[in-house]
């Protein structure tokens, strides 16, 4: 009996982008001809043409469904809903901008389907193309949350990755609002096996994370999978704490015996300011924390449906 590989595809404004994953798909399908192909494209708000090139592509193809979402969720969200609504055996969750080589799915199939392994996974071991200051970034990113984090994060790790699907189910079963699938994927374990391979550039348009974009994410990813900076936080605090101790018994002893108690006014303006910043700093951290407690309690969806193939 053939399996059944599932592709996810989850869309921003990938109009142009597309015709060309269409095209090596194709190509990837006619190798795996012993399995049955299905493609979920999820549109996640775009404000372009993608939907209507999905809808188009949905026509030719029986083999392409689609989810159109009611507005922009994010990424997280669109692979969430592709998980939710794939029926493979098998299921994959790949860009469109060709950055996931299709090709790829060829070996990770092969790796995957005699049973020894629950997820083939591939990283990047080069970021050739990239501005030198993200990458620098992206690297500092992993060496943290790895320190931080008792769920390991494999550095240059994609979302492409083929599992199978009593991992999709474990995965599901996460339906935390606040998510950040490069860790839940390692959360739930399974044994995994890694593809390397070089960056791959984008086959057309502009990538949509920015530096803010990326660091915000790096945030999510801290926040759901640590508490250190809670820990680190209370630390501070005491350390200042018992700093503020010492400097009071110096300024005793030191008004005893030179009775110059106005003096270091500059100082202690800087002293106050920096004390203030690193309050400031701490309350920022439990404000986090509790902003993600505050989104988890609403219990609303993790993203809406406006339309599908079947509608």
């Amino acid at each position: 009996m053939k399996k059944k590989l599932t592709v996810i595809v989850p869309c921003y404004n990938e109009e142009l982008a597309l015709p060309y994953f269409c095209n090596e798909i194709n190509k990837v399908s006619k190798k795996l001809s012993k399995v049955i192909l299905e493609v979920i494209f999820v549109d996640d708000g775009s404000t372009d043409k993608t939907l209507e090139v999905i809808k188009d592509m949905v026509k030719k193809d029986e083999r392409i469904r689609f989810i159109s979402f009611s507005r922009n969720f994010g990424k997280e969200a669109a692979m969430y809903a592709g998980l939710n609504y794939a029926t493979g055996d098998y299921i994959t969750i790949m860009d469109a901008d060709l950055q996931d080589p299709p090709e790829m799915l060829i070996e990770m199939y092969d790796n995957i389907k005699n049973g020894e392994y629950d997820c083939i996974g591939t990283r990047r071991i080069s970021r050739k193309g990239e501005p030198v200051i993200r990458s620098f970034f992206a690297k500092l990113f992993y060496k943290i949350i790895n320190k931080m984090s008792k769920t390991e994060m494999v550095d240059g790790a994609r979302d492409f990755r083929l599992m199978t699907r009593q991992m999709v189910n474990a995965i599901l079963s996460l339906k935390e609002y606040n998510r950040y699938s490069k860790g839940l994927f390692s959360y739930v374990g399974f044994k995994t096996k890694w593809l390397e391979y070089k960056n791959v550039e984008r086959v057309v348009g502009k990538s949509k994370w920015n530096f803010f974009k990326l660091f915000v994410y790096a945030i999510e990813g801290i926040v759901g999978f640590s508490t250190i900076p809670l820990i680190l936080s209370a630390i501070i605090g005491l350390f200042f704490c018992l700093l503020s101790f010492i400097m009071i018994i110096v300024i005793i002893i030191r008004t005893l015996i030179w009775s110059d108690p106005v003096s270091g006014w500059p100082s202690l303006v800087c002293i106050i300011l920096f004390v203030s910043g690193i309050q400031l700093f701490c309350i920022g951290i439990i404000g986090t924390y509790l902003s993600k407690i505050y989104l988890e309690t609403k219990n609303r969806p993790i993203y809406v449906i406006k339309e599908t193939e079947k509608d």
